[in-house]
């Protein structure tokens, strides 16, 4: 459902402006944190991954509880909105074999192979599956499609109703988000697309985040199943 704007005067200060970005942009800046200084922890690497996931949830519980909305509208929809980009995702790999070895790709790890040991400890991989599918998607929909989509139209971004169409806007989000997913830029900007028409269609953060869900779950059962280590790389 739409977030409704508080009712304020025009001249807004930056910091009350920021105050009210801080629950849709702190917990993905805490993301980008915690991946960016993880080769500098002193962590194995099977305690790590749990180590970011707690950070990052404990930062989304106590800035965004109060603007996060977990009740899809569209719930049949939005799942399979998930499966679909999650098709988009693999498909070029397995239409066109060696098709990220590209230099547009900068030579993508290759496929299946052993198990990386991290892997074999239970209490990580719960917590890589759990937070790619339940956690990431949160804070990414937030800060991409709550905030960022609104904050492009106006900088008084609360007075903007979630799912508010811009091109600028939609486009402008689209593209950072690709930016975001390194050399799987392509299907990550085919999923912001999808990602940021779904929120324009049904005007609801939990139908975004229950789309991404699913398609972070299912990249993470075929990673599984199919030992395709380079998405989660």
């Amino acid at each position: 459902m739409p977030i409704s704007a508080p009712q304020t005067s025009d001249a807004v200060p930056g910091t009350a402006c920021r105050k009210r970005s801080l629950p849709y942009v702190l917990p993905f800046l805490t993301l980008v944190a915690v991946l960016g200084l993880g080769p500098y922890l002193p962590l194995r690497q099977e305690w790590l991954y749990p180590a970011r996931t707690l950070t990052v949830l404990a930062v989304l519980v106590a800035a965004s509880r109060d603007v996060i909305r977990l009740k899809p509208l569209r719930p049949t929809w939005s799942v399979l909105a998930g499966i679909g980009v999650f098709l988009v995702w693999i498909g070029p790999d397995l239409i066109f074999p060696g098709y990220r070895q590209h230099w547009m790709f900068h030579g993508a790890m290759p496929g299946a192979g052993p198990v990386p040991p991290a892997l074999r400890n239970p209490f990580f991989l719960a917590f890589r599956v759990g937070g790619s599918a339940l956690v990431v998607p949160v804070v990414e929909e937030l800060f991409w499609r709550a905030w960022m989509m609104r904050r492009l139209i106006s900088r008084k971004f609360e007075r903007v109703p979630l799912g508010a169409y811009a091109a600028g806007s939609f486009w402008i989000t689209a593209a950072l988000f690709a930016s975001e997913h390194g050399t799987y830029w392509d299907v990550g900007l085919a999923a912001g697309i999808v990602y940021n028409w779904w929120m324009v269609r049904t005007r609801s953060l939990a139908d975004c985040i229950l789309a991404h869900g699913v398609t972070n779950g299912c990249l993470a059962a075929y990673v599984l199943a199919a030992g395709q280590w380079q998405y989660w790389q």
